[in-house]
């Protein structure tokens, strides 16, 4: 009785693809940080400066 119930407990655990839809969501977000760290490394000189011109004429 135990052990049927383990199995099914197991079986069902198998099929859920929340955990994995969940990896899926992190790895995407990842990718999302990595590419806008790089954006902002490349463009970072001239995003400095444009914000200081923002600040300066407000």
């Amino acid at each position: 009785m135990l052990i049927n119930s383990l199995i099914v407990s197991a079986a069902n655990t198998l099929k859920s693809r929340r955990g994995a839809t969940a990896i899926e969501y992190g790895l995407i977000a990842a990718g999302i940080a990595i590419v806008i760290a790089g954006v902002m490394t490349l463009l970072g000189d001239q995003l400095e400066t444009l914000f200081n011109d923002l600040f300066a004429s407000v």
